[in-house]
């Protein structure tokens, strides 16, 4: 295998010293491999493999998560628009039935007014009535 060497002087092979290397290996093909570097750069890869899924499955719960959330809203923002429109008929329907009940409930005014001046008349006839009936006695005493 050819040797590539860069503007820097420095190879792309581990056995020459530091290297600044741009393939996906830094081992060459015939190299004989140390079995604890391999092991440990497989539970590195295999750790780390871990972690990125675990990380995509916490995103991918997330955004379960805010599918129900917005699910949950859409329904109860259905269901208050349906109350806010029944509660707007059952409002036009009071109006409408307060509007039919105004002409009576004007003449139940005009009675109570009528009633409050009677009442008032009724209480100075009844004085009258007092003042004179004691002056009645007065005179049947004489």
């Amino acid at each position: 295998m050819a040797e590539e060497v860069s503007e820097d002087g420095l190879t792309d092979s581990p056995k020459r010293g530091p290297t600044l290397s741009t393939s996906t290996s830094s081992f060459e093909a015939l190299d004989p491999h140390d079995p604890n570097l391999s092991r440990l750069a497989t539970t590195m890869f295999q750790k780390t493999a871990d972690y990125l899924l675990g990380e995509l499955t916490v995103t991918q719960e997330d955004y379960k998560l805010l599918e129900a959330m917005n699910q949950a809203t859409v329904t109860k923002y259905s269901d208050m628009r349906q109350i806010a429109c029944n509660v707007g008929r059952t409002m036009s329907e009071l109006n409408d039935k307060y509007k039919s009940l105004q002409p009576y409930l004007d003449q139940i005014d005009q009675i109570e007014d009528s009633v409050t001046k009677l009442e008032q008349a009724a209480f100075k006839l009844d004085a009258y009535s007092k003042r004179l009936e004691a002056k009645f006695k007065s005179l049947e005493k004489r």
